[in-house]
This record gives structure tokens, C-alpha cells and sequence, in this order.
């Protein structure tokens, strides 16, 4: 899709880089995040109305340090280094880089030495001690030629910089995280006061472009989408059907691993609610024979990823002749493939069925392949989903195969099920739901002693799950009310027979994973 303007954001590690493209957004202009090793004549065609210069962990001083071509200075675009990409600026134009004599890391008041585009319109107490938030142990020691100070904290004596003629900017700080209460506002003035930029970016605006562009792809083609329930496949067949019709052809599949009442779910509202076109295949006899005895997993991903692609594939065939397969890849997977980084290291398998276009040989339809998922859940919005939909939580794509922990069997699916319908139940009576990023029962591979009446039990422990989180890349443990974990627990011990222990996960990612497999 092409857009008539962007603010071109270049990666050299930070654990905020993701979060600079989405501040941008917000602000109403289309960002991309590159690495910071893109060819110049990339950055030509692109035709950025501004670049920034992410932070890092690294010093630009140190050997194998991510350095940019010095010719990103004399493009003539307007350029915004932040943390790492202020030393960077000030490396590479001539300026000094240190190690810092007190590192900070935290609060820090920022006085403002000089009137700037950058500053445009601060109040006069901002300028005397503005909050900021910083992550450095390095700092500019001396000015590059033709730039000036505007800006220091007491750790910090050049905190902030300016070429007014070359519309070269740098900020020691951290603008885009909300520790930085003003920080949006130094965005803002970069991309409107700066930059020129006009702004037009919203879900509005995303969800015409994004039907024209499908309907220009697609022709008189046809297009499948597997559609699980979850929020990327729900919002993605919504606009696909806006924009095709009948030329659409969607496909439930119940591998036996959904959330209660689920499939059930899925049906009515996009059969009865979306008049979206819809197969519904019962494959639970056929998975959990996939399955049987299983412990490991690793083996359960793949078990489960296959089967999904015979099912998928057998479905297909019986539709005829199919042009274009629809995923809802989001641009934190696109980006995730191209960061300076690499590729991560495999933690586990990923939770998307992989190896499908393939071997189907169909062309993809990734129509949100440009957006974060809270864009996703605006468009969703804006489509008339139901709140309910596109803010539920995240969900595997192996199901609850990976949220019971060994074998998995009808029974302990049926367990996990009533405990997990629970725990969202009274998680949304208190208000709660929307405040976790995700959360769910995991039903442990052990048994212990209870008592109930004057009986004695011997039965199943599960521990519940919810962390809060921005992007799932890191995440903390929800302070979840103790009433509420009570309320919780009772319910579960009480309605589910065969529980009789309810635990709660207090670990944060890392070092743990958010799912437990």
C-alpha cells in the first residue's frame, strides 16, 4: 500500500524502537521501522518527510557498534536522534561521545536553555523542569560543528541538540514512553513544525485504502481465510468481505482446542451477524487422535500445524479453484524478520500455523501487514466488530493443547475449559478484563490432597495466568484484587469437579514465557 507521506524510523536495537513507530502513528502520520543499516538509495525511494535515529544498548565508540552512512546527514530530510541516535549524530558529525560520569537511568528533570521548533509552545514551568525519562551511560561531551545546546539536566550538561539549518535535532531522552509526560508533544512538533508533515493517518482512512487496494489485487479471484475466532483473523475477514463479497470463502476449524462455547461463537457472528460466507468443520475426533499420548510441546505444535493443513487443504479443494490465501501477519512479525538483530532465537515454535502458502502454493493477502495490533482492534472498531471480539485476549494457535501441561485428553480439555470460562467471567465482572494483556488457566500435570466435606480428595491443580503488557515482548504479572483471586479460586474449586487447587503465577517475562508451553 502506498502512502503520501512517511516518517521513516531506523533501528539500531533499542527496546523501544517498536514504540517510536507507534507514538508516530498516533500523532496521525504513517511510520515504518527499518534497520539502521538501510542502503541510502532505499531511504531515497522511500522519500521519508523525516527520519529518527532510534536508541540502543550499545556505544557508538565500541567496535561493531551500529553505525549509519554519514551521507544520512546530507539528504536534506529532517532527522531526530534519540538516546544512542543523539551520540550517533554527534559521533559521526564531529562532535565527542564519553562515558557518562553518572549513568541515569529514570527520572530526570530537563531544563530548557534555548527557544526551539522542538519546544514549540512549552509552558514556562516546562522549560524551568520538564519530567523526562532516561536510559544512558554514555553522554555528548562536545558540540558538532554548527549545532548549539538547547536543552541539559543536571547529569546531562548537553541533553538536547539543534541545526537549525540542516533541521538536525537530538534528544538524550526518551520521548515516546509515558514516562516522558510531554513527550508526544517534542513528537508532535518534530513531524507537524518540522517535518511539515500534514497528518491523515487513522483507521478510517486505512480501512478505504486497504479495500481498494484488494479489490485492485484481488480481480474476479477468490480468496480464503482460515478464521480462528481471534482478533487478527476476525477484523481481517470482516474487511475482506467488505471489499469482495461473495468472492470470499472462510473457513472455521474445531480442533477440540477451543475456549468454551467458542466455535459455537465464531458461527453466529459471522454467519448470522457479518453474512460472511463460512464452512464450520468439526475436527476434534481427528486432532485429539493427533494427539494422543503426547507430552512434549514442541511435538504438539507441529502435530497440531499439521493436521491443520491437511484439514485446511482438504476444505479448500472442495471450494475449487482458490487465488489468494488471507493471513493476518501484523508488522511487529514483518519488522521482527528485518531488525539489525536477526532472528530471534526459538523459544518455541511460533504460535501461527507456519508453511502454508507453500505448499498451497496461493498468493497472500496480508492486508495488516502494515499495522500494530492496537490499530488492528481501532479498524476493528471502526467495522462494527463487537467490543467483546476485538479486545479478547490473545490465544495460541495450538489452543489449549499448550495450557495443559503433558497428555492432552478429552477430559482434562474439559476441565480446563469450565476453569478457564471462569476465571474471563469473573476477570470481567470486576472491570479487569481489558486491563490484562492476556490471561488464562493452565492445568498443571500434578495432583494434591484436599478436603472437601468430610471427605478426603486427591484431584488436579491449576495455576492461573495474566500478565499485563504493550506488545507481549516483555510482560509483568497483573495485580489481580485479592477478593477477586478468591472469588476465583472458589468458583473454580467449587463448580469444576476434579480441581480442588488454585494457584497464581507471579513470574514476569523474562525469564518466563507468558504461555507456560
Amino acid at each position: 500500500m502506498t502512502h503520501p507521506e512517511l516518517v521513516l524510523i531506523l533501528d539500531y536495537g533499542s527496546q523501544y524502537s517498536q514504540l517510536i513507530a507507534r507514538r508516530v502513528r498516533e500523532l496521525g502520520v504513517y511510520s515504518e521501522l527499518h534497520p539502521f543499516n538501510t542502503p541510502i538509495e532505499r531511504i531515497k525511494h522511500l522519500r521519508p518527510r523525516g527520519i529518527i535515529l532510534s536508541g540502543g544498548p550499545f556505544s557508538t565508540y565500541e567496535k561493531g557498534a551500529p553505525i549509519s552512512s554519514p551521507e544520512l546527514f546530507n539528504l536534506g530530510i529532517p532527522i531526530l536522534g534519540i538516546c544512542y541516535g543523539l551520540q550517533l549524530i554527534g559521533r559521526q558529525l564531529g562532535g565527542g561521545v564519553d562515558r557518562a560520569a553518572h549513568r541515569e537511568y529514570g527520572h530526570a528533570r530537563l531544563i530548557i536553555d534555548e527557544a526551539s521548533d522542538l519546544f514549540r509552545d512549552f509552558s514556562p514551568e516546562d522549560r524551568r523542569g520538564m519530567p523526562v525519562w532516561m536510559s544512558h551511560a554514555d553522554h555528548l561531551t562536545s558540540m558538532p560543528p554548527g549545532f548549539e545546546a538547547i536543552g541539559h539536566t543536571e547529569n546531562a550538561p548537553i541533553c538536547a541538540i539543534r541545526n537549525t539549518a540542516k533541521k538536525i535535532y537530538g534528544v538524550q531522552f526518551h520521548p515516546e514512553v509515558v514516562h516522558t509526560p510531554k513527550g508526544k508533544n517534542v513528537l508532535r512538533n518534530f513531524l507537524y513544525h518540522i517535518c511539515g508533515c500534514a497528518g491523515g493517518w487513522s483507521s478510517h482512512a486505512f480501512i478505504q485504502s486497504a479495500i481498494d487496494d484488494i479489490r485492485t489485487r484481488v480481480g474476479k479471484g477468490k480468496v480464503i481465510c482460515a478464521l480462528s475466532g481471534g482478533v487478527d483473523s476476525s477484523v481481517a475477514a470482516v474487511l475482506l468481505h467488505q471489499a469482495l463479497g461473495s468472492q470470499l470463502y472462510c473457513i472455521h476449524i474445531n480442533n477440540g482446542l477451543m475456549r468454551k462455547g467458542e466455535s459455537d461463537a465464531v458461527v453466529a457472528t459471522f454467519r448470522d451477524a457479518f453474512h460472511i460466507r463460512l464452512d464450520y468443520v468439526d475436527a476434534t475426533k481427528r486432532f485429539l487422535a493427533g494427539l494422543r499420548g503426547v507430552a512434549d510441546p514442541e511435538r504438539k505444535r507441529k502435530i497440531i500445524g499439521r493436521l491443520f493443513i491437511e484439514v485446511f487443504q482438504e476444505q479448500a479443494r472442495k471450494i475449487g479453484k482458490v487465488d489468494f490465501l488471507a493471513q493476518g501477519t501484523l508488522y511487529p512479525d514483518v519488522i521482527e524478520s528485518t531488525s539489525f538483530r536477526g532472528p530471534s532465537v526459538t523459544i518455541k515454535s511460533h504460535h501461527n500455523v507456519g508453511g502454508l502458502p507453500k505448499r498451497m502454493k496461493l498468493k497472500l493477502i496480508e492486508p495488516f501487514r502494515e499495522l500494530f495490533k492496537d490499530e488492528v482492534r481501532a479498524v476493528g472498531g471502526e467495522l462494527g466488530i463487537p467490543d467483546d471480539l476485538i479486545w479478547r485476549h490473545p490465544f495460541p494457535g495450538p489452543g489449549l493443547a499448550v495450557r495443559i501441561l503433558g497428555a492432552v485428553t478429552k477430559e482434562k480439555l474439559d476441565l480446563l475449559r469450565e476453569a478457564d470460562a471462569i476465571f474471563v467471567e469473573e476477570v470481567k465482572n470486576a472491570g479487569l478484563y481489558r486491563t490484562i494483556w492476556q490471561g488464562f488457566v493452565v492445568l498443571l500435570p500434578v495432583k494434591s490432597v484436599g478436603v472437601m466435606g468430610d471427605g478426603r480428595t486427591y484431584q488436579n491443580a491449576v495455576a492461573i495466568r495474566a500478565v499485563s503488557s504493550v506488545d507481549g515482548m516483555t510482560a509483568d504479572w497483573s495485580r489481580i484484587p485479592h477478593d477477586v483471586l478468591a472469588t476465583i479460586s472458589s468458583r473454580i474449586t467449587n463448580e469444576v469437579p476434579g480441581i480442588n487447587r488454585v494457584v497464581y503465577d507471579i513470574s514476569s517475562k523474562p525469564p518466563a514465557t507468558i504461555e507456560w508451553e
